[in-house]
């Protein structure tokens, strides 16, 4: 993705979670230098990937197949492996219209995927085999604002502003917004996204950037290249 599409990203996010009552914290207003000069003072937010994330999956085609993501907060995996402390995170996520967020799952990961304000969103769902690979055939259970909700394979639900389900590892999903854009929110456990992202298909989790201009905001995958030196 070109740099100069990224900043645009960013610009027309920002507005959007504005107009549903939204404001990001502070840090995510800052320059590069900024981030740079304030490097050791936000260790935690660097450590955890917190920020702006937007992705085509290595496609190139984001208006079709990508996701905007704001990790707000993410907690510690070593915390969630001894069973106390800040096992949590949380998102929010803009699905523009059709535009499909892949089919795939998470091995730690449970996650509540909330239709915060806009259009429609749809999940199309499948289960997982015996082993936990996706399984065309399988069905499965999940939770939309706490009432169960059992689903053929395939099936897809439709959640209205206001409305959710929980996803849990194993559950096979895909989402995109229908009849306009979506502003989601993910309450989840700890969050990895190098390691517990596995797709139906072998694409990309980070888009590649091309440096046609300058980074108004830094993407958490900015941060090994531009803040290294600074810690």
């Amino acid at each position: 993705m070109k740099r100069s599409r990224i900043n645009e990203i960013m610009a027309q996010a920002d507005q959007m979670i504005r107009s549903y009552g939204f404001v990001l914290p502070p840090w995510a207003y800052w320059t590069p230098a900024e981030f740079q000069a304030r490097a050791s003072a936000a260790k935690a937010v660097i450590d955890a990937r917190c920020g702006w994330d937007i992705t085509d999956y290595g496609a190139g085609r984001y208006d079709s197949m990508g996701l905007f993501l704001f990790t707000l907060r993410n907690g510690r995996l070593a915390d969630l492996r001894r069973g106390g402390g800040m096992c949590y995170a949380e998102k929010l996520l803009i699905s523009k219209q059709d535009q499909m967020s892949p089919m795939h799952t998470h091995v730690i990961k449970a996650e509540d995927i909330i239709n915060r304000g806009g259009a429609t969103l749809v999940v199309a769902l499948y289960g997982s085999d015996a082993d936990g690979n996706f399984d065309e055939t399988a069905g499965g259970t999940v939770f939309c604002d706490g009432l169960r909700r059992d689903f053929t394979p395939g099936e897809k639900l439709k959640l209205a502003p206001g409305e959710s389900v929980t996803l849990m590892p194993g559950d096979w999903h895909a989402f995109w917004g229908e009849g306009g854009d979506v502003l989601i929110g993910e309450v989840s456990t700890v969050n990895d996204d190098e390691t517990d992202n596995i797709f139906h298909d072998p694409i990309g989790r980070f888009a590649q950037v091309e440096e046609d201009a300058a980074p108004t905001h830094l993407l958490v995958s900015d941060y090994g290249t531009w803040l290294r030196q600074a810690l």
